[in-house]
C-alpha cells in the first residue's frame, strides 16, 4: 500500500520533526530557529521503529498537531559506495515491511538542504527501515532492493504519520537523514568519533531548509 503523492494541505498547519536520539533533539534545539513555522514542535521518540509508531501516533492525536506536516530525521547509514559521513538523504519513499510511503516536494527539499548545506552531497532515493543496526553483509542486500540508506524510525513515522488523524487529504510527509555511517566508513557508535560530529553540525545547519519544505507542502497542488 502507496500513500498518494497529491496532497491537500491544511491552511497554517503545523510541523512535527521527529527524531530518535537525545544528540539528534540536542542538534535540532540548538540550530537556527528563525523562520520556524507556527506550531514547529521537535519530538524524539527514543530508538525503533515501535518507539516511532507509539511517540509520533500520541503527538498526532493532540488537537493542535492533528493536520501537521511530518518530517522524519536524524542519521542513518549509507547503503552506496561513496557515500561519506554528513552526506544528506532525501527519501523519495520510505520502506518497510508494510509497504511503502511517498514522500512530498522532494525536488524543493534536495534542492533547499543543498543551499543551507553548501559543499554536502545529497542523495535521494528510497530510505528502507529496520529494527535493528545494520553491518556487513546485510548492507549489500538491503542495496539490492534500490535502497539508498537504512535507519531505524524514518519508514514507522512516515506510515504512521500518513495512516493518522482526521485530515481531509493526504498529510505532507518527508524524511531526511545524514549519514553517519557508509560502506567505506562503518563506524562502532554513532556520536563518537569524528563522522558523528560532522553529521550533527549538519543536521544542526539544515532546519532552515525543513521550514522551507513545510512552506511548500502548504501549495496548492495542481
Amino acid at each position: 500500500m502507496t500513500a498518494a503523492r497529491s496532497v491537500g494541505p491544511e491552511p497554517d498547519a503545523p510541523l512535527l520533526i521527529a527524531c530518535a536520539l537525545r544528540i539528534e533533539e540536542l542538534a535540532l534545539r540548538s540550530g537556527h530557529r528563525r523562520g520556524a513555522p507556527e506550531g514547529y514542535a521537535v519530538l524524539r521518540s527514543g530508538m525503533g521503529p515501535r518507539a516511532a509508531e507509539r511517540a509520533v501516533a500520541r503527538s498526532l492525536e493532540e488537537p493542535r498537531m492533528r493536520g501537521a506536516a511530518v518530517l522524519a530525521t536524524g542519521f542513518c547509514a549509507g547503503l552506496v559506495p561513496g557515500m561519506h559521513p554528513g552526506d544528506l538523504v532525501v527519501a523519495e519513499e520510505t520502506r518497510d515491511p508494510r509497504g511503502a510511503v511517498d514522500c512530498v516536494a522532494t525536488e524543493r527539499l534536495a534542492e533547499a538542504l543543498a543551499r543551507a548545506a553548501p559543499g554536502r552531497t545529497v542523495h535521494t532515493g528510497p530510505l528502507i527501515g529496520s529494527d535493528h543496526v545494520v553491518r556487513g553483509q546485510e548492507r549489500a542486500h538491503l542495496r539490492a532492493t534500490g535502497a539508498i540508506a537504512v535507519d531505524m524510525e524514518s519508514a514507522a513515522t512516515l506510515w504512521t504519520a500518513a495512516h493518522t488523524g482526521d485530515r481531509t487529504g493526504p498529510r505532507p510527509v518527508a524524511a531526511v537523514r545524514v549519514i553517519v555511517d557508509a560502506p567505506e566508513h562503518e563506524l562502532v557508535r554513532i556520536g563518537t568519533v569524528r563522522g558523528g560530529i560532522s553529521a550533527f553540525r549538519v543536521l544542526r545547519a539544515v532546519l532552515p531548509a525543513f521550514y522551507e519544505w513545510h512552506r511548500s507542502s502548504l501549495l496548492p497542488r495542481r
